[in-house]
């Protein structure tokens, strides 16, 4: 049974600066919250269909391996990557970047589902929630950060 978590970020930045963020080569690697002990190996070359991303990070006392590829892509709106290998029995993960009148929306909507079925749902599934939460909050905000800069170097 797949789970679904959704968060927005509203910035006062035209759609274009907000697609320019995530399409730089350090995007990801600015993404990853500091408090995860995790190691970027391998950073996408691109949003396109086929890019891949592999990191290495904890999960519990282990390492694990993660790695993402991008299975679909809309230039300057949208694109998704699923993961290929990790803790998760799945996992796809949508960004969409969408223009509204006060500058531009971002969407990351994600469908995962933990392993060992409804014993991992009831055990690791709040744990799982409270984790996506902190880290897309700080995601968005360094977003919100580096898309304002690069706003303001572009005025």
């Amino acid at each position: 049974m797949s789970e679904r978590f959704v968060r927005t970020l509203d910035l006062p930045v035209p759609v274009e600066i907000l697609w320019a963020f995530h399409a730089r080569p350090d995007a990801f690697a600015l993404l990853q919250p500091p408090w995860e002990a995790s190691e970027v190996i391998e950073l996408p070359r691109s949003l396109e269909v086929g890019a891949r991303a592999r990191l290495r990070t904890r999960v519990g006392p282990l390492w694990v391996v993660i790695e993402a590829e991008h299975v679909a892509y809309e230039e300057g709106r949208s694109f998704t990557d699923r993961m290929l290998r990790g803790p998760f029995r799945a996992w796809t993960h949508e960004h969409r970047c969408e223009p509204t009148p006060g500058g531009s929306r971002l969407t990351d909507a994600i469908d995962y589902e933990v392993p060992l079925g409804a014993l991992g749902r009831i055990v690791g599934g709040p744990m799982v929630a409270r984790r996506l939460d902190r880290m897309f909050a700080y995601r968005h905000e360094v977003t919100r950060r580096e898309c304002l800069a690069m706003a303001a170097a572009t005025s």
